[in-house]
């Protein structure tokens, strides 16, 4: 319908008006941006004469407190997806000047959507390369700056690799948005895994029992838990909460071979 004579008397803003707001708003951002990106060589000189200079910046626990805040906050219109978004890439872009970061991503049936939900969680700064194989992105992951993403399929049980590899921890579950679609890769790199007060953590468990069995022995000792794949032998399972490696309602689990192979915070539209 056309706007009326009327409507901006009424208090409603012409067309014009609207758009001259956007222009303003837009051009605070971008200084706002500028800044922001800048300061990311300020915490890199920061770090180096700390002594920290050497290492991968990524801080998942930390990111996940700065998105969980401002989606806490008053957004009126702004859905979780667009502020989401907006702040990945601005971390990633700041992770990518502070250091090296780079990405390898295995998508097993289906690489696209791999790439796709690594880009949504780290942005577009961070250079990317599909690999043929999940161990070549878990090789990778072991490299300064470097972060695997794999594929959950059925296909493979790389996860499994994790129980001999304690330096490399699952750290995110993407897509990281329930909106986003369901579950379907982990990303995986050398770094610290803290709690964020609503979590799920990742176990991996040799037992020849079915899935439903595993869950029903878990439950028993006060352990939610969902099979999330099984291969070669091995089931990887969903526990809600943060686990410890050590938590003794783990060590009394079935299976010879099993453990945890790190956490990441459930999603955060949920």
């Amino acid at each position: 319908m056309a706007q009326g004579p009327s409507d901006t008397a009424k208090g409603t803003p012409s067309l014009d008006e609207v758009r001259q707001r956007i222009d303003a708003i837009d051009a605070d951002l971008l200084r706002l941006v500028v800044e922001r990106a800048a300061l990311a060589r300020d915490v890199a000189a920061a770090k180096a004469a700390a002594g920290d200079g050497g290492k991968f910046g990524l801080r998942p626990g930390r990111e996940t407190a700065l998105l969980k805040k401002l989606l806490a906050g008053p957004r009126n219109g702004a859905r979780p997806g667009l502020i989401v978004r907006i702040w990945r890439e601005l971390i990633g872009d700041s992770l990518a000047t502070q250091g090296p970061f780079h990405l390898a991503v295995w998508g097993g049936r289906d690489p696209g959507r791999a790439v796709e939900v690594a880009r949504l969680r780290f942005g577009v700064a961070p250079a990317l390369k599909q690999v043929a194989k999940p161990e070549e992105a878990i090789a990778a992951a072991k490299v300064l700056g470097g972060v695997g993403i794999c594929a959950l399929t059925p296909d493979s049980a790389w996860w499994g690799r994790l129980l001999a590899e304690p330096k490399l921890k699952v750290f995110a579950a993407l897509p990281c948005l329930a909106a986003w679609g369901p579950l379907s890769a982990l990303a995986v790199a050398e770094v610290e895994v803290e709690p964020t007060g609503s979590d799920n953590t990742f176990w991996v468990t040799d037992a020849r029992e079915s899935g439903k069995a595993i869950e029903d022995k878990l439950s028993h000792d006060g352990v939610a838990a969902t099979l999330l794949v099984e291969a070669s032998g091995l089931k990887l399972f969903l526990l809600s909460g943060f686990y410890q490696a050590d938590d003794p309602r783990l060590a009394r689990a079935p299976g010879k071979l099993h453990g945890v192979i790190g956490a990441a915070p459930q999603p955060l539209d949920v």
